[in-house]
């Protein structure tokens, strides 16, 4: 695949900004593209149904039907609420090879893409950290 290019994205802060706004576990995530433990992410049980939305801009990134349960330790998704929720990029980091997904309107980094999903839902697992992701119920 093609070396990863410079992103223009809508949202555009000072990371001084993004501090302020969020919590010291989903900067860390959201900025620093780290990653929260597996089977403790507030989102990885979580089966109601609403909107899962990027934590640092409120972009809708997921739908709860396409939620299940890969056992991964995260929450997984089988595809973005619209192909244009997200952004991916290669992600070479820790001596391997992803598919990164990034927020589409503010980069912010969300998790990994990987081709062992649901064959019958297109085979695509979206490993998302919880807190780098809110979630609206229907009524909120």
């Amino acid at each position: 695949m093609a070396k990863n290019q410079k992103i223009d994205f809508p949202i555009q802060k000072e990371e001084t900004e993004w501090k302020k706004e969020l919590d010291p576990m989903s900067y860390h995530i959201l900025r620093e593209k780290g990653t929260e433990r597996p089977f403790t992410g507030q989102y990885y049980l979580n089966k109601d149904t609403g909107i899962y939305e990027c934590k640092a801009c409120g972009n809708e990134i997921f739908h709860s039907s396409a939620k299940y349960d890969s056992g991964c330790g995260w929450p997984s998704f089988t595809e973005p609420i619209k192909p244009e929720a997200v952004v991916v990029q290669m992600d070479y980091s820790h001596f391997m090879i992803r598919e990164e997904i990034l927020c589409a309107q503010c980069g912010g980094h969300l998790g990994h893409r990987f081709p062992d999903g649901p064959r019958d839902r297109g085979g695509i697992r979206y490993c998302i950290n919880s807190a780098s992701m809110d979630f609206k119920k229907p009524d909120q």
